[in-house]
């Protein structure tokens, strides 16, 4: 998703292949990433790329326009920042609340609301992550948001109710056309965790 989302932004035209991950892995993809054998991987002149916070980095650069990144080298700084805390802490923290039960989901429910907390004062006052422009943090972030409705049903709390800002941002994100086209449906997300969760055996 935040690949698609940062090429749209760009205006940059692009062919999207599925991959079924539950089934057998195709062979572009086990030979355009051997070592991690796992979606996304962008293809660009022939040539692949993998991890899509890497991915969205190279897209910025290599079509300029509109930049993704504050014009400043600090505000670049701090959306990187806000980047590589997102990626190592938000998706994992509401798998680990979705995908559990019991006294593991009220620990995983405690992590991602100091999580959350964090995100809360990080974004302040400003519209998004990078300033008053959506931006490289915020494309690392929206996806993760389809998930809030299923973590917040199963570990009994509310994200809009509880982060009024980060409420609002998720509602600005949403009006780009970028991201509205990408982002699943929220409450197709909780069918997908309850089947999961009936596949792994989690609510027998």
């Amino acid at each position: 998703m935040r690949v698609q989302i940062a090429l749209s932004e760009k205006g940059v035209s692009y062919e999207a292949r599925e991959e079924d991950l539950f089934g057998g892995k195709s062979e572009l993809l086990l030979k355009s990433n051997p070592i991690y054998q796992k979606v996304p991987v962008f293809l660009h002149n022939g040539k692949p790329l993998c991890e899509s916070t890497v991915i969205v980095s190279y897209i910025d650069e290599t079509w300029a326009s509109p930049p993704l990144l504050p014009p400043c080298p600090y505000g670049r700084a701090q959306a990187r920042f806000w980047a590589d805390y997102i990626d190592k802490k938000l998706f994992d923290a509401v798998r680990d609340v979705v995908l559990s039960k019991g006294e593991a989901t009220e620990a995983a429910k405690k992590e991602l609301i100091e999580i959350l907390k964090v995100l809360e004062g990080g974004l302040g006052e400003r519209d998004f992550f990078g300033g008053e422009a959506f931006g490289f943090a915020d494309i690392i972030a929206i996806p993760s948001t389809c998930w809030f409705l299923a973590a917040g049903k199963l570990g009994n709390f509310q994200v809009e109710a509880e982060f009024p800002k980060i409420s609002g941002w998720i509602k600005r994100c949403m009006h780009k056309e970028s991201v509205a086209k990408i982002i699943p449906d929220p409450e197709k997300i909780y069918e997908f965790v309850l089947m999961m969760r009936k596949m792994q055996g989690i609510d027998q």
